[in-house]
């Protein structure tokens, strides 16, 4: 098939909003409500997308400044767009903050540090910007068990495909578990490393709701759908209309959980 070079495609923000930018949007105020910091401080967000994370610590944690660094010009449109001047944006890599030591308070990244290839070099950099005694901090979304509309996805596509188990996010990320994310932020020089989960219902109307997303080839599930010629692509739809639980009145309820990982620098 076509898919063997399926790419983590993340370029077209309105795409990712509708596959999993709206449920960003929910699991960011979550994150904030366990990360427990107080007001007036200076925020950083590593890899800040089309902008969720920056969004909800403008609206919860009336922060002295928030600046968000993205690689993405795609995404980094979506933001300017949503927040505008509210927020400082950079477009730069995660490896190499355009920031000086020690001139933030909190850092702080969203769904992001499964997809960076270095990940010691990025807790680098996010502890060198951070304040002596600063937060720096993340999540990322339980691919192995609990983002369940992307394990349906993948059930069904691997029993129809078997090739297509290379690309689950739930095989490629297994080891991302609450317990390797404290054991990498201590790794890096981290102190008082705290780790937990926080949940969100993912709800679709029907299932049409659930299945337009994937049609837009952001993220690696919906670069792979598209990536099928039609008939293969239709029967992927039909099996997944008769596998995925859904209620009388055609809803769909699933759940998205995200681990959640902190610590403070230590210098």
């Amino acid at each position: 098939m076509a898919h063997d070079l399926v790419p983590d495609t993340w370029e077209q923000g309105p795409a990712y909003e509708r596959y999993v930018g709206r449920w960003s949007r929910r699991v960011a105020p979550r994150f904030l409500e366990w990360l427990r910091v107080p007001g007036d401080l200076r925020w950083l967000d590593v890899g800040c997308g089309t902008g969720a994370l920056c969004a909800a610590i403008l609206d919860t944690c009336a922060p002295a400044s928030v600046d968000g660094v993205e690689p993405s010009e795609g995404f980094l449109e979506a933001a300017v767009t949503a927040l505008g001047s509210r927020v400082t944006f950079h477009r730069a890599d995660a490896s190499a903050l355009p920031f000086d030591d020690a001139s933030m308070d909190v850092v702080v990244s969203g769904l992001v540090l499964n997809f960076v290839p270095d990940l010691d070099a990025v807790l680098a950099e996010m502890s060198r910007v951070a304040v002596d005694g600063g937060v720096v901090a993340a999540y990322v979304w339980d691919y192995a068990e609990r983002m369940e509309l992307m394990t349906w996805f993948w059930r069904v596509a691997t029993d129809l495909d078997p090739a297509a188990r290379a690309l689950d996010e739930g095989r490629r990320f297994h080891d991302f578990t609450p317990e390797a994310l404290a054991w990498r932020f201590a790794s890096a020089g981290l102190v008082d490393v705290e780790e937990g989960s926080v949940e969100v219902a993912t709800r679709f109307a029907d299932f049409d709701d659930y299945w337009r997303p994937f049609l837009g080839g952001q993220g690696v599930a919906p670069a792979y759908a598209m990536s099928l010629d039609e008939p293969a692509r239709d029967r992927l739809r039909e099996r997944l209309r008769t596998t995925l639980p859904t209620g009388r009145d055609g809803s769909i309820d699933l759940v998205a959980r995200a681990w959640t990982v902190r610590g403070l620098v230590n210098r």
